[in-house]
C-alpha cells in the first residue's frame, strides 16, 4: 500500500485486528459510534475513506475489499513477527 496512514487511522484497524483475533473470524466491518459515546475519530475516518479502505455509514465502518486486503495483511504481518 503507498498510503501512509496516521495512527489515529492505524488504530481503526487496531480494533479491527483485535476483534478478528478474539473472535477467530474475518472482520469486515468495526463500529463507528456506539451506545456508550465511544466513536473513531472523525479525522481518521475521513482519511481511511479517502484511501479507499473503508465505507463509512453512521454507525459503522465498512471495510472495502482494499481495507479487507490491509487488515489480511497486516494480521499476517503480526504472526509472521513471532515466527
Amino acid at each position: 500500500m503507498a498510503t501512509t496512514l496516521s495512527d489515529r487511522a492505524l488504530s481503526v484497524f487496531a480494533f479491527a485486528i483485535y476483534h478478528q483475533l478474539e473472535s477467530g473470524e474475518p472482520v469486515t466491518a468495526v463500529v463507528r459510534r456506539d451506545a456508550a459515546g465511544h466513536q473513531a475519530n472523525p479525522g481518521a475516518v475521513d482519511e481511511l475513506q479517502r484511501a479507499g479502505l473503508v465505507t463509512a455509514e453512521p454507525d459503522r465502518l465498512l471495510f472495502t475489499p482494499q481495507g479487507q486486503e490491509v487488515l489480511a495483511s497486516l494480521v499476517d504481518a503480526m504472526r509472521q513477527s513471532l515466527s
